[in-house]
């Protein structure tokens, strides 16, 4: 399964040589099978030398990804969500899937600068007078 391609969108797919899966032992509940089965998946794919990735994808993936990427580029994921090494796989596959696409998404619009309103600048400082009024009361009471 390892050597299907993975489809991330129409313009982008990973080739099933690109991805490395490996199987070992999950923890947690699950009885003999946990002790016997490798149901968990480490599934390995080099972001930086992938040529299925722009650039700009690759760098972002690369934030997005973390403690999960090593320093040559290389993310992991590990998949122990399910009993069998089948749905393990398929979840690491998602999980892949979804980082690329959130990485692939376009950057935000820039921000553009606006002022207050007239209205809204005499409000605060209107509001700023009155706390200060305030403020002033709670002094000591000057005598004549």
């Amino acid at each position: 399964m390892a050597s299907d391609p993975l489809e991330i969108t129409r313009k982008i797919t990973i080739a099933g040589w690109e991805l490395t899966e490996q199987f070992v032992l999950a923890g947690g509940p699950g009885g003999q099978n946990v002790n016997k089965v490798s149901t968990a998946v480490q599934l390995f794919f080099d972001i930086r030398n992938s040529p299925s990735l722009p650039e700009r994808v690759k760098e972002n993936a690369l934030k997005l990804a973390g403690k999960r990427a090593s320093k040559e580029g290389v993310l992991m994921i590990e998949a122990s969500r399910f009993r069998s090494q089948e749905r393990n796989r398929e979840d690491a596959r998602e999980r892949l899937k979804a980082l690329i696409v959130e990485a692939a998404a376009p950057p935000p619009p820039p921000r553009r600068a606006t002022k207050p309103s007239r209205g809204a600048v005499e409000r605060r400082l209107k509001e700023k007078s009155g706390r200060a009024d305030v403020k002033k009361m709670r002094g000591r009471p000057v005598q004549d």
